[in-house]
């Protein structure tokens, strides 16, 4: 497992996992700045009323300059410091962003193919790709702006309160009436982004299903049925949508009216004490044009953390929608990293099969029943049989990649899992090409594999020629102009580029090929098996003659001699 993993999930554990306000390195001294800029307007505000009333009593330009340049510095230092605070956000979001993708994404590397339980390959791809790049907007502006409104209004609240009690007192009442309708907004709110996403989720897993079976769907004259439950797919998630966009305008609505009716009360407090007719609500014998004026400046300001949380409220319910879809994938993937961290590793490539049995989901029948086997260390085994016969499936569970029903297979001495996959080379039927250079697809990732060690699996698998040849132009994606035998001599390579595996699995490397390829397939393999374990499942008799020994699946004769 590569270091991001564990790194990311070292960052997962300094919080809960799956909590809804993740601890995230950086948002909190990202938040604490942008407050700071905010509450930078209270001296701002301050100066302005002070010049106002200097002006209102016949004073000069001489007597507002100073106030004039302090008010254009402060400025000028609350917008560096909002921006300063903006981007540190985005970037803590980001950096969290990445881990939790990361461990999604070796989380689905660990799930077998064959477990029936793991996610869609098109609602993965959406949930890792779109929906999780709803956590940045979450982060870098749903949590700052929820550290000002919990902290802006109470600083300007201390303001107002020794000018006059009767404005703080307007001010108190109206800002709770705020928070606890948002709070009953959001959790409608939640729950429907939760469907929404899962909608779109839903139907992304549709779409690519529906691709890859596109050919099928027109043999089967299905167009018009599958193209009806993709409307009807397609206007669920619609009225999801607007469902969502309905419950964001409400909550901005809401907040919109209890800020405006606040300022407009505190306005009219503060224009009729000026005027003389109220003569309350005031420490003093009233309220003079400069200090009417900074109350009145301040109430806006003191709504301001509050609207601004309005707006993001949409991305607090869609962001934690998102993190939960993400930890939802990641959860098993953490569990076998644990595991592969704390079980030892493999000495040998001895294989031992004992009393297992396997089954295709809950009541299928029994695709493998109480199988004995046992391969030693350095041993060729064929296992030979017809189609379904159970051999791929043998092999999924010898990879780790399918867990047995019953019995026990233990590799090296021990069970056989995740800790097994390191120690395993695997060349399938169809190995899949990727776009890019031939070394890179012989590479496949792996850090520890350098280009003369490329060049030298290459050499095993006999493709020295193809690499010349593709020296210096990428392949295309799937193997376009490889031929079936070139793409299987590339599983040898990328196998035989593995120098920690001991054991070699694969999975009819002959089939669908002629006579003389198949047997140059099999000198790469046998070459490339030298001193390893090499388990190969074929129905090509041919194949099979070249092993140390053949097990016939299918047969309780041969299971027994096998034994």
């Amino acid at each position: 497992m590569g270091s991001a993993y564990f790194d990311a999930t070292a960052k997962q554990a300094s919080g809960k996992p799956g909590s809804s306000a993740p601890k995230v390195a950086g948002l909190h001294t990202a938040a604490a700045i942008q407050t700071i800029a905010t509450l930078l307007w209270i001296p701002q505000a301050a100066l302005l009323s002070t010049a106002v009333g200097r002006i209102a009593q016949g004073g000069g330009v001489p007597d507002v300059l100073w106030p004039a340049i302090f008010i254009a510095l402060l400025g000028t230092g609350k917008s560096c410091l909002d921006a300063a605070g903006g981007r540190m956000a985005f970037h803590a979001a980001r950096a969290e962003l990445t881990g939790r993708r990361s461990m999604a994404i070796a989380a689905l590397a660990q799930r077998s193919p064959l477990d029936s339980t793991r996610a869609a390959s098109g609602e993965a791809a959406s949930v890792i790709g779109e929906q999780a790049e709803l956590i940045v907007p979450y982060l870098s502006r749903f949590q700052p702006a929820r550290f000002k409104a919990t902290s802006v209004p109470l600083v300007i609240l201390g303001c107002v309160f020794p000018i006059s009690w009767v404005a703080a007192l307007i001010l108190l009442v109206a800002m709770p009436l705020i928070p606890i309708f948002m709070a009953l907004i959001g959790w409608r709110a939640q729950e429907a982004s939760e469907k929404q996403l899962a909608a779109t989720g839903g139907l992304n897993g549709f779409l690519l299903d529906r691709l890859r079976g596109l050919a099928t769907i027109r043999s089967l004259d299905a167009v018009d049925r599958t193209a009806d439950k993709l409307r009807a797919d397609a206007e669920s998630l619609k009225s999801r949508t607007m469902a969502v966009l309905k419950i964001a305008f409400l909550s901005s609505a809401v907040l919109e009216l209890f800020a405006a009716l606040g300022v407009a009360m505190v306005a009219v407090f503060v224009g009729f004490s000026l005027l003389g007719e109220i003569r309350f609500g005031s420490w003093t014998s009233g309220l003079d044009l400069a200090s009417g004026l900074f109350v009145l400046l301040l109430a806006p300001a003191f709504f301001e953390p509050l609207r601004e949380l309005s707006s993001v409220w949409h991305d607090r319910a869609s962001g934690e929608a998102a993190i939960k879809a993400l930890d939802a994938l990641s959860a098993d993937g953490m569990t076998l990293a644990l595991a592969e961290s704390t079980t030892p590793r493999l000495s040998d490539g001895d294989i031992h099969l004992e009393n297992v049995s396997f089954r295709y989901g809950e009541g299928a029948s029994l695709a493998i029943e109480a199988f004995d086997l046992h391969i030693r260390a350095g041993e060729h085994v064929a296992l030979l049989g017809a189609s379904g016969s159970g051999k791929s499936t043998l092999l999924a569970l010898i990879a780790g990649l399918a867990t047995s029903e019953s019995g026990e297979i233990r590799i090296g001495g021990q069970p056989a899992g995740s800790a097994a996959q390191g120690r395993i080379a695997w060349i399938g039927q169809k190995p899949h090409i990727f776009a890019g250079t031939i070394t890179h697809n012989v590479a496949l990732g792996r850090p520890g594999v350098s280009p003369q060690q490329a060049a030298e699996a290459l050499d095993v698998a006999k493709l020295g020629s193809l690499a010349s040849t593709y020296a210096c132009r990428p392949l295309g994606d799937g193997g376009t102009g490889l031929s079936g035998g070139e793409a299987l001599r590339l599983a040898i390579a990328r196998a035989a580029a593995s120098s920690d595996a001991c054991i070699v699995l694969a999975d009819e490397p002959t089939a669908h090929l002629d006579a003389a390829t198949a047997d140059d397939i099999t000198d790469s393999l046998l070459a490339l098996a030298r001193h390893r374990t090499l388990v190969v499942a074929t129905h090509d008799p041919r194949l099979a003659a070249r092993m140390d020994r053949t097990i016939e699946i299918g047969a309780e004769a041969a299971r027994e001699a096998a034994e």
